[in-house]
């Protein structure tokens, strides 16, 4: 006799599940129990896809940062205003998830340990947000609208972590798009070869 209800893809199931725990309650709040509560499921369900509740975060931290899509962003280089292209990624990248996982690598060792292993520097999921815009940057830069002596690395990583700063206060009002704007035009009006419009 079955103990329960097949489910289809549990590893999505339980990521989801730990998404919902840690944007509703913090980091401090995301605990094996809470993920298999959340998602519906025994707690067995976990521990027979990752070895242990580390394994299973950083996996889902892996996942998190595999889903950074740069398509759009590097399909918008040369076209429109680099500022609003950059206010865009910035606005998407941490109007999700993101703030809340970054707050949950920073808060566990273990974790941060093991995602060493994939990201040997910086905070995970925001170095690869940093690479993401240091190469639509790059094809900027290639294309004439932004300076050729720009460090296009100190450029990417001040956007990340100015955008972060606005965002930061999971529990607070995300700033709108001026305010985001705002910081992007700070940070990039010295490297642009034509002004911001």
């Amino acid at each position: 006799m079955p103990t329960g209800v097949a489910i289809r893809d549990p590893r999505e199931q339980l990521f989801n599940a730990a998404e919902r725990v840690l944007l509703r309650d913090g980091p401090s709040a995301l605990t094996s129990r809470a993920v298999t509560t959340e998602a519906g499921c025994a707690k067995g369900v976990l521990h027979r896809h990752f070895t242990d509740f580390d394994a299973f975060l950083a996996e889902l931290v892996r996942d998190r940062i595999a889903r950074l899509d740069a398509t759009a962003l590097l399909t918008s280089a040369g076209s429109g205003v680099v500022s609003h292209h950059l206010t865009v990624a910035l606005t998407d990248l941490f109007g999700s998830v993101a703030v809340a996982i970054v707050s949950l690598v920073i808060s566990r060792d273990e974790l941060r340990a093991r995602l060493r292993r994939t990201t040997p520097t910086g905070i995970p999921l925001l170095t690869e947000a940093a690479a993401m815009l240091g190469s639509y940057l790059a094809v900027e830069r290639e294309l004439g609208r932004i300076d050729a002596g720009c460090d296009l690395h100190v450029l990417a990583t001040t956007l990340i972590g100015a955008a972060h700063m606005l965002f930061a206060d999971r529990t607070g009002t995300p700033p709108d798009g001026t305010a985001v704007r705002r910081v992007v035009d700070s940070v990039i009006v010295g490297a642009l070869s034509t002004p911001p419009r």
